[in-house]
């Protein structure tokens, strides 16, 4: 038989060739040492080496942050800079132990060291102080540590089901879902949001709407936030029931009670309710695989009334200068947890397309690498 027709290899471009030479040239032994003690490229080779190194290094940096939170570090210090032998004491750690941590931590600019031997926050370890929900984030990552053991299974879809598919149960499509269920996933999920709502809020008011309705909108942490910058807004939440019911019970012991309505429902399973002219979407849209994701947007178009808009924020892909947050760290975390994935702006401009939207555009935030905004617009009605 003669043998099968093969198409021809297209010709490589100038780029394609030029990268060829150069990753030749990077993976040479020789050349790496030569580049290392070269005056032109000496910093840029120790720096590769550096960055590297991290990279292998990062899950152990990761633990010395986690030890510093679970040991309260920061706190202990955040009245003045201590001793070794004092904060040993107040840590329960024997000296030696006591010091090592210091060190390590110092080595990541969490904390100063200080002539005198004493240690003192730096401006990362400070940050932390000021901002509990990451402290929070930082405890929850022991299951996603767990979980990306074997990162190859969980590509492959070989895992066993992971400690944050049961975390977060609506991620698999849970059918009996209770309070004892929701309520430590409720509590991180106010935690996350109270950190990005205000940079929703600056960048998008919420002056020009009557009502708002939250999607998934946890225990009502965002609603929260808007209630106190637009005085005139009425608010919605949308969420499983159980979920709903803790967002009742948080605003009623706020003294919100009569300026939110609370709805409990699953989107998966109906329409969404009526009533808001603009629906918020935070950190909903990149839990979802594609076809719930495009469900989702399909049904806040049809509760909004013409004209209403859609606040669409979550961290996002390709994310200028915070490309490894979008693509690595939640393109692994949401295969951990068994659904969704981050998305790019056009992806999502794409979607928002699809389900009916008419006019798109993005709202710069303060912090885009934690969460970046689009605002889409349904089709006010013609005039005839």
């Amino acid at each position: 038989m003669p043998a099968a027709a093969t198409e021809p290899m297209p010709r490589p471009s100038l780029r394609e060739r030029w990268l060829a030479f150069r990753n030749r040239r990077v993976a040479s032994p020789g050349f790496q040492r030569w580049a290392a003690g070269f005056p032109l490229t000496r910093r840029i080779a120790r720096g590769n080496t550096r960055a590297l190194f991290d990279l292998c290094a990062g899950f152990v940096y990761a633990q010395v942050l986690f030890a510093c939170v679970r040991l309260d570090l920061f706190a202990i210090l955040a009245a003045g800079p201590l001793s070794v032998e004092a904060l040993a004491r107040r840590l329960g750690l024997p000296q030696e132990g006591a010091q090592r941590l210091l060190r390590a931590a110092a080595s990541l600019d969490l904390l100063t060291p200080l002539p005198d031997g004493r240690f003192a926050l730096a401006d990362l370890g400070a940050a932390l102080i000021g901002n509990p929900s990451i402290a929070a984030m930082i405890e929850h990552h022991a299951m996603l540590y767990a979980d990306l053991a074997d990162p190859v299974a969980l590509l492959r879809g070989q895992a066993p089901p992971t400690r944050l598919s049961g975390y977060w149960p609506y991620a698999t499509g849970a059918a009996e879902i209770g309070d004892e269920t929701v309520a430590p996933y409720s509590r991180l999920m106010a935690a996350s949001q109270a950190l990005i709502a205000g940079d929703i809020l600056d960048a998008y008011p919420l002056s020009s709407h009557a009502c708002l309705m939250d999607v998934g909108g946890g225990e009502g942490a965002f609603l929260e936030a808007a209630a106190g910058r637009a005085p005139q807004l009425a608010l919605m939440l949308f969420d499983l029931p159980p979920v709903a019911a803790r967002a009742a019970a948080r605003f009623a012991a706020a003294g919100l009670g009569p300026r939110l309505t609370c709805h409990g429902g699953s989107f998966h399973e109906g329409a969404l309710p009526q009533g808001a002219d603009a629906i918020s979407l935070v950190r909903v849209v990149h839990d979802h695989d594609d076809a719930a994701a495009l469900a989702l947007l399909r049904a806040a178009h049809t509760a909004l009334p013409p004209g209403g808009s859609l606040v669409l924020a979550e961290p996002m892909a390709g994310t200028p200068g915070a490309e490894p947050v979008g693509d690595a760290y939640f393109g692994f975390y949401l295969l951990a947890m068994g659904s969704g994935r981050p998305r790019r702006v056009e992806e999502l401009r794409a979607m928002l397309a699809e389900a009916g939207f008419a006019q798109m555009r993005e709202i710069r935030t303060r912090r885009p690498l934690l969460t970046r905004l689009l605002i889409a617009r349904k089709a006010p009605l013609s005039r005839k």
